[in-house]
């Protein structure tokens, strides 16, 4: 039942000795999903133990070079080591030629089938909808056409109260319906509500990825109540005119969406090469939204289950 965010890179334009560009892979009970791949996401990936194969969504949040220059390693790889399943791809319209252009090029190897599907809408859409999870995009704010991406878990089957089975006496295709949260009405008209006999075992956990992006009205409503938002801080507070003139975010203004959102945690990352030490920008992020974390290459984080609580 895992919900797991691995980090491979938080650096922005220009990976340091340190910090590899921007690339994350989300695994959601064993499917993992790579957003963002920036050069060396692969090595990431090998250090962190996370399978090329099972990789089989690629988020791409738009075309600038730190957010993309190693998926096209990854492809060739993926090819090498002979994968026939197919690799679904959610990137801007923009991304259409440079896919093109490496299919042409460096494609002919790989035996597996592509589907890229463009994005280009102007608020929160559904894109995907497996069995555990939905997934959501939505445009961002930056200098080229950009995306986010909400992951949010369905809702678990509902579980049945021990003493309701005897009490009851409900046979096996009952308990099927009640957990599905529809009512049973019996021959005799009896009628057994799924409320009254079974209950939400957890909540349905969500992740936000907001990368690369300036402030905007919107954001906070469109990443609500998230139970990890990651959001980039490019800058400190002190380079807000920096920030502003590139389309990015302070620290400042990336804990207050956070707070604004209401979300559970802020994972913040995407520095800057200036920023040559991290830590001190937990002394500008932790006032204004206390439940703040620095990312760091490596960092395996855990969006745990809660108890639902109504």
């Amino acid at each position: 039942m895992n919900f797991t965010l691995n980090i491979l890179g938080t650096a922005s334009a220009l990976p340091t000795v340190s910090r590899y560009p921007s690339a994350q892979v989300l695994d959601v009970r064993g499917r993992l999903f790579l957003i963002d791949c920036g050069e060396g996401a692969q090595m990431q990936m090998r250090r962190m133990g996370l399978s090329y194969l099972k990789v089989d969504v690629f988020c791409l949040s738009h075309i600038h070079g730190d957010h993309l220059f190693g998926f096209f390693g990854l492809l060739s790889t993926m090819g090498m080591m002979g994968r026939k399943t197919p690799l679904l791809i959610f990137a801007p319209r923009s991304f259409g030629p440079v896919l093109k252009f490496y299919l042409s090029y460096f494609g002919e190897g790989l035996q597996f089938p592509i589907e890229y599907q463009p994005l280009a809408m102007k608020e929160p859409e559904m894109i995907m909808d497996t069995k555990a999870v939905e997934l959501y995009s939505f445009p961002l704010n930056h200098r080229i056409e950009s995306f986010g991406f909400l992951f949010r878990e369905k809702e678990p089957l509902r579980n049945i109260y021990k003493d309701s089975v005897g009490k009851y006496g409900l046979g096996i295709a009952e308990m099927g319906r009640l957990k599905n949260g529809d009512d049973i009405v019996r021959d005799d008209g009896t009628v057994i509500h799924s409320e009254d006999v079974t209950y939400r075992p957890y909540d349905p956990r969500s992740f936000a990825y907001c990368s690369d992006t300036a402030p905007f009205p919107e954001l906070p409503d469109w990443v609500s109540g998230v139970d990890l938002l990651y959001h980039e801080a490019t800058f400190p507070s002190s380079m807000a005119e920096m920030a502003a003139a590139t389309f990015h975010s302070t620290t400042v203004q990336a804990a207050e969406c956070a707070a604004r959102a209401g979300v559970k945690r802020l994972l913040v990352g995407h520095y800057s090469s200036r920023i040559k030490d991290t830590r001190p920008l937990l002394d500008e992020l932790t006032p204004v939204f206390p439940r703040t974390m620095l990312a760091s290459e490596g960092d395996v984080i855990e969006i745990p289950l809660r108890k639902y609580t109504g």
